[in-house]
Formats: C-alpha cells, structure tokens, sequence
C-alpha cells in the first residue's frame, strides 16, 4: 500500500514538475512512475507492483460497468407504467476476511445502484445486502461473488 502513495507523491510531483496539474498529465505522470517503480521494484522489495495495479485497474473497471448496467436497469425499472419490484435484503457470504476488504465490497455494492449493504455479521463472514429487486437473491450473490469479490480478491491477496 505504501507503493501507491509513492507512486501518487510522484505523480504530482511530474505535474509540479512539468507545471501542468491537468488529469491528462497526472494520469500520465502516475503511468510513468508505476514504470518506474516497476523498473526498480526489486530494490525496494516490492515484486508485482504492476500486476497488481493492473488487477485494481481491473477493479476499477468493472465498477463502471456495473454502475452504468445497474443505473440503467434501475431507470428502465423507474419509468416503466407499473412498478413490478419485490425488494428485500439477503444475506451474502463472505470470502473476504480483511477489514479493508470488506469495506471496500461494502462500499462497492452500496455505490452501484439499487443495492444497498445494510450490516455486517459480528464474526464478520455474513454481509447483509437491501436490492431495489431481490426477486431472485441466488442470482444477487452470485453476480456479486463472481464479481466485486473476485476482483478485490485478486487485487489484495
């Protein structure tokens, strides 16, 4: 973790630098050092730095997929005449273990449009999540665990 903030501090650092804070140029400063920090990642101990910033990319990503797959669906739901939903809140199993972990599919899942997560278990293995439609829960936990789950697995094992 302390990798990104290095290679964040360095990104604007080549924006100070070149004396464009544009996002072009942040992004292109931030590209650029994860080449560098990747070029020298044995030195600083810090072997798959780049494989793993691919895999939060990768993260990052299917976010956006799912909010605009999920925003749509929730807009046609919306504007259709007559408003054929069932909500609920099902229980998702969790895989992930870490605090951070569970947060950020937390956060992920209430981020997406027409789902919510409600509650954590205390021994922290269930997550509750509210769905705009939880006429099929099954298919909920699924999309989830093969999904945003996997992801944040891959990204921080």
């Amino acid at each position: 973790m302390m990798l990104y903030a290095v290679n964040l501090l360095m990104a604007i650092v080549w924006a100070a630098v070149t004396g464009s804070a544009s996002l072009h140029n942040l992004i292109f400063g931030f590209l650029l050092s994860t080449l560098a920090l990747g070029v020298i990642r044995e030195q600083i101990n810090g072997t798959g730095y780049i494989t793993r910033s691919l895999r939060v990319a990768s993260l990052l990503w299917l976010f956006l997929i799912e909010l605009a797959k999920s925003a749509w669906k929730v807009a046609v739901m919306v504007v259709r005449p007559r408003l054929d939903i069932k909500p609920g809140i099902f229980a998702f199993p969790l895989t992930v273990t870490r605090d951070f972990e569970i947060t950020l599919l937390a956060n992920l899942i209430t981020l997406t449009p027409g789902t919510l997560s409600v509650d954590v278990s205390d021994d922290r293995k269930t997550l509750y999540v509210h769905a705009l439609d939880c006429a099929d829960p099954e298919s909920a936990r699924r999309d989830i665990a093969d999904g945003f789950e996997r992801k944040i697995l891959e990204a921080f094992a």
